[in-house]
């Protein structure tokens, strides 16, 4: 197989951070159905260019090693949870000190003997959150499985389990994609203290208005930071829209891409989080 390392990125940078404040670096990369190899390359290309930019977390799309749409190559290239794919990426979040969401992999849970399983068969859309210091943060297997016109319900495992983890001093979540449709997995984070939640996708076209609409709702009404991580590129059926994002605890986004591959950054301040509860404490008056 060829490997090719260039990354089409967006190369214009932010303000470095101080003090407390989070730098997070969003991987909007290409996906090709199947390329392996030269997908999770450029993954590693991302997660070096966002070092050097100075950034704490890098986050990468959902299943950006085979594709999202590439229902018929899952089985094939299903890895164990501690496979190639992620001690690649563990590695390289060690090697260059940041932290790193490994987006999401087809995971082999027969083969996966590292972590906890919900299943003793079968495969899951899994994420992974590696520390700077290449220390597993957290696991999450994607909760809402897709079932209109996609095969995701019916090739995949759910997760269970809804972990957290610290991050630069702030309490980080993760879902994934189609989770956004549904809101109470969002309340339950926030009842565990999550500040930041990392929602690695493969959203496509023509879906844009439910894509912006629903990432921000889900930062407003949960008073906390949202990042979206899409990718981009075309399959069979379906192209990946971009559009990756960044809202605040009031919904404003702070930074954003288009429908091309790039990498950008946006500071996450937990003061922020505190201060937006404490002016407008909509989550106390909740009653369900």
């Amino acid at each position: 197989m060829t490997t090719d390392t260039s990354v089409e990125f967006d190369d214009a940078d932010d303000a470095d951070a101080g003090g407390e404040v989070l730098t997070l670096a969003l991987a909007q990369l290409r996906v090709e159905a199947g390329e392996v190899e030269r997908n999770v390359d450029r993954a590693l290309t991302a997660v070096s260019r966002a070092a050097d930019r100075g950034a704490d977390l890098v986050a990468l799309p959902e299943l950006f090693n085979v594709g999202y749409f590439a229902f018929d190559l899952y089985e094939r290239y299903a890895e164990p949870f501690a496979g190639e794919t992620f001690t690649r990426l563990r590695e390289a979040a060690a090697d260059h000190g940041i932290a790193v969401l490994a987006g999401s992999i087809v995971e082999d849970l027969a083969a996966t003997e590292s972590v906890e399983t919900p299943a003793p068969e079968g495969l899951s859309n899994t994420a992974a959150l590696f520390d700077a210091d290449g220390e597993l943060g957290l696991v999450y297997r994607k909760h809402h499985l897709f079932g209109y016109d996609s095969a995701e319900s019916d090739l995949l495992v759910h997760g269970e389990s809804l972990e957290t983890t610290v991050i630069g001093g702030l309490t980080v979540g993760v879902t994934t994609c189609y989770d956004l449709r549904f809101p109470e997995l969002y309340r339950r984070l926030v009842d565990d203290g999550v500040e930041l939640i990392l929602v690695p996708s493969a959203w496509p076209y023509p879906r844009i208005e439910h894509w912006q609409t629903l990432s921000r709702a889900r930062a407003i009404e949960n008073q906390s930071y949202v990042a979206t991580i899409n990718g981009t590129g075309e399959f069979d059926d379906a192209t990946l829209l971009g559009r990756s994002s960044v809202y605040d605890p009031w919904g404003i986004s702070l930074a954003s891409s288009g429908d091309d591959p790039a990498l950008f950054t946006a500071e996450i301040d937990p003061r922020t989080v505190a201060d937006v509860r404490e002016e407008f404490p909509a989550l106390r008056d909740r009653r369900l």
